[in-house]
């Protein structure tokens, strides 16, 4: 049972390790610190996008942007962090 718990620690732990790069990769984009229009940073972008976008999508219809800042990573993230303690709490 341990094994599990440990698991299941690690993939929610990754997922939100996913979301913070994105959130960080797209504040570098958008202080033109890492160029949008290149290649590798194109497919980063993708990338973090094809991941993060299943769950962003259906939060974004009902939370707006907060002042042009979008808090979605943020209510995941919590979200994510409640879910693997109520998990882990039932397992261990």
């Amino acid at each position: 049972m341990g094994m599990i718990a440990y698991l299941i620690s690690l993939a929610f732990d990754i997922y939100i390790g996913i979301i913070i790069i994105h959130v960080v990769v797209n504040w570098l984009i958008i202080f033109d610190v890492i160029n949008a229009s290149n290649a590798q940073a194109q497919n980063l972008m993708a990338l973090l996008k094809r991941a993060t976008d299943p769950v962003y999508k259906p939060l974004q219809k009902y939370i707006p942007p907060i002042g042009g800042i979008d808090v979605t990573p943020i209510v995941v993230i919590l979200g994510l962090s409640l879910l693997k303690n109520i998990i882990l709490g039932i397992l261990i």
